[in-house]
């Protein structure tokens, strides 16, 4: 059953409206999902977490049913930090002051944000399958350039990838999830549909676009903001990455994170492409019952 037990809803933060699932009892666990996702993401872990946990998981602003901001020209909206202070609205919503947090891809530079930005708040924080957003763009090489392309291309000014990516979203979103090694039924079909039902929707790619636009400017302003004045993420971290990807092909995920982080770091591969919790739920789920 997709979300068994779980509430689909909507709740008002000073922006917009986001919209999320919510489930189980114990101490607060936020789920954030990547790109070009929704929070359906974490339809096979979520459950067995909300055993043990208070889960919440919300779509991103630019994502999904949540509200999506007009592109600008500074694409502040669509910042890290912007997104993150909707994350801390969800959250003092349902009451939570201070939680655990577990991310994958563009939601792991949200909660990356996110732990910075609010070190009182994040307990625990967990990404999956990145390593700061900084370290892409200053390491930049060739092989970069051509396995994680779509970095650039959707960073192009609005509206052209917008466009392109709209007249086949199908064939776009098909293409876009299949660059590294993935079962063929990895996405369960309630939230494929889910996927594909948003990203046929152009403000989701506008908002999407803009995501990546503040990641290649905005984002990095504060990033190197953050360096130069020595702020470091104050909690403990759960770095994974799959195996089958790029991330530990072109890095070394645990050295590089503690150099961000003043706490331990710990993690490892998955034997996995980038889509971990859902080609490799069980695993998730060990990895995060023992640091949860």
């Amino acid at each position: 059953m997709f979300f068994e037990n779980f509430t689909l809803t909507e709740i008002a933060v000073p922006g917009g409206t986001i919209r999320l699932r919510h489930g189980g009892s114990g101490a607060p666990l936020l789920l954030v999902h990547g790109n070009p996702q929704t929070h359906a993401m974490w339809n096979g872990v979520a459950p067995a977490l909300a055993e043990r946990f208070t889960v919440i998981a919300p779509d991103l602003r630019g994502y999904g049913g949540s509200f999506k901001p007009e592109a600008t020209r500074d694409h502040a909206p669509y910042s890290k930090r912007e997104m993150a202070k909707d994350l801390v609205a969800v959250m003092a919503h349902f009451g939570h002051d201070r939680f655990k947090v577990g991310s994958h891809d563009r939601g792991a530079r949200v909660a990356h944000r996110l732990a910075l930005d609010y070190p009182d708040r994040v307990e625990k924080l967990a990404v999956l399958d990145i390593v700061p957003t900084i370290e892409h763009f200053e390491r930049a090489n060739m092989e970069f350039a051509m396995g994680y392309y779509h970095w650039f291309w959707f960073a192009q000014p609005h509206p052209i990838p917008e466009a392109v990516i709209s007249a086949a979203p199908d064939v776009w979103f098909h293409g876009h999830t299949s660059r590294s090694p993935k079962p063929t039924n990895v996405f369960h079909p309630d939230a494929l549909a889910d996927y594909l039902h948003f990203a046929r929707q152009p403000d989701t790619t506008r908002g999407m676009c803009e995501d990546y636009r503040a990641a290649a400017t905005i984002d990095l302003v504060h990033d190197r903001e953050s360096r130069a004045a020595g702020t470091k993420v104050q909690c403990p971290m759960l770095v994974l990455w799959g195996s089958n990807g790029k991330i530990g092909e072109w890095y070394k995920p645990l050295p590089l994170w503690q150099s961000y982080c003043a706490s331990t770091v710990t993690g490892g591969a998955v034997k996995a492409g980038h889509y971990i919790a859902e080609e490799a739920p069980e695993a998730t789920l060990e990895w995060f019952a023992r640091f949860f």
